[in-house]
């Protein structure tokens, strides 16, 4: 049994009264939603480094509280083992002071310190991410191409978790029969670029982005500087050409490409890294050699589509694109990820690397771009 006792909130808040020190353990971006009145703010990690610096008296009464009890706990027999003689922890800890009435304060921060923790505040709690993880992502740059069914939902979501600079990219503006499926626009916004729509949503989101909205049909002219400096590039693209062309410019400039396609209840999602892993895994080219004839290809406006079955598709590309952006996890490299929302399955296929592909093989010099759109219609 724990030496330590541990006290109800009303319990600790009388002893702090008569003198004792209440230290929150929480890490600083958790203090940001509100303190026990009275606490001084050291994270764990903080107190076990330097124990001495924080509590230089051992014989000085201290109430540890955390979120729920058991960091503090932890911390507590961490200082009783060395030595301190008079400690406690808050049962239930700031989740238990909150329900219990007991009054609460706002530490001093800054504004933008303030607006990072809370805007942030669950992506901070993963140790996966935390605050490291989260301040890659606001200096990461992605180029979502193609602002309709799949770049809709997926750049709502990568703005929302605080990629920092978004590039997107889309020629078409939006129309009434949009709506059924690409949520980032609205009616208000029919006959409007998609860019601009896209850019006024995202921006009333999450104002502290930089989102640049280009009216521009993707071509082989311009791609090589769309995706100068990006981190990862996200195909929200319906046609072959342009699906194309992504995987030959991904794989020229090292840039992983985020796949997805949608027709009628049926999607993909794949992630095509073959320019950083040559030889280890597969392009888009190793997959789709050829296009097939478009009798087999019809785009949503010839073949229709549910309505969810883009935002279901374009949330899995967002969950790979910060995947890739955090470096956690397992990316769908190598893998071909199939929804069936009729059937609502999953079914994943391997994908292996074409040893012969004139793209991605490796030695393989660049060839250049092709004419992509002669290149689908003659097959």
């Amino acid at each position: 049994m724990s030496t330590v006792p541990e006290l109800t909130p009303e319990q600790a808040r009388a002893r702090i009264v008569h003198g004792a020190l209440l230290i929150d353990v929480r890490e600083a971006h958790e203090r940001a939603t509100g303190m026990a009145e009275g606490a001084l703010g050291i994270a764990k990690g903080d107190l076990q480094a330097e124990p001495s610096t924080h509590l230089p008296a051992t014989d000085r009464e201290v109430v540890l509280i955390c979120q729920s009890g058991k960091r503090s706990m932890d911390a507590a027999r961490m200082l009783h083992d060395l030595g301190y003689t008079h400690l406690a922890s808050v049962q239930g800890g700031t989740t238990a002071w909150r329900a219990d009435g007991l009054p609460l304060v706002q530490p001093l921060q800054g504004d933008a310190e303030r607006d990072f923790n809370e805007r942030y505040s669950r992506h901070l709690l993963l140790p996966q991410v935390g605050v490291p993880g989260q301040q890659r992502l606001l200096g990461s740059r992605v180029l979502v191409v193609g602002a309709g069914g799949l770049g809709a939902p997926a750049s709502f979501y990568l703005a929302a978790a605080g990629v920092g600079h978004l590039r997107i990219a889309d020629d078409d503006v939006v129309e009434r029969s949009n709506l059924q499926r690409q949520i980032i626009h609205t009616d208000a916004s029919v006959g409007t670029p998609k860019v601009l729509s896209a850019r006024e949503r995202l921006m009333a989101l999450n104002p502290h982005l930089q989102v640049e909205a280009l009216q521009v049909r993707v071509t082989s002219g311009n791609v090589d500087a769309l995706l100068d400096g990006v981190d990862v590039v996200l195909d929200g693209s319906d046609n072959f050409p342009l699906r194309y062309l992504l995987n030959d410019a991904c794989i020229r400039h090292a840039i992983p490409l985020v796949y997805g396609a949608v027709e009628r209840f049926t999607g993909q999602v794949s992630v095509f890294d073959a320019g950083r892993q040559r030889g280890h895994v597969p392009c888009y080219r190793c997959l789709f050699p050829e296009p097939p004839p478009p009798q087999f290809a019809p785009n949503c406006a010839e073949a229709g589509v549910l309505g969810v079955l883009p935002g279901m598709v374009g949330l899995l590309q967002a969950t790979e694109v910060l995947k890739l952006l955090l470096r956690v996890g397992e990316p769908l490299t190598g893998r071909l990820l199939s929804f069936d929302a009729l059937g609502m399955r999953f079914r994943e296929t391997r994908l292996r690397p074409d040893p012969a592909c004139p793209l991605c093989a490796p030695g393989t010099a660049f060839p250049g771009y092709i004419d992509y759109a002669a290149f689908c219609n003659a097959r």
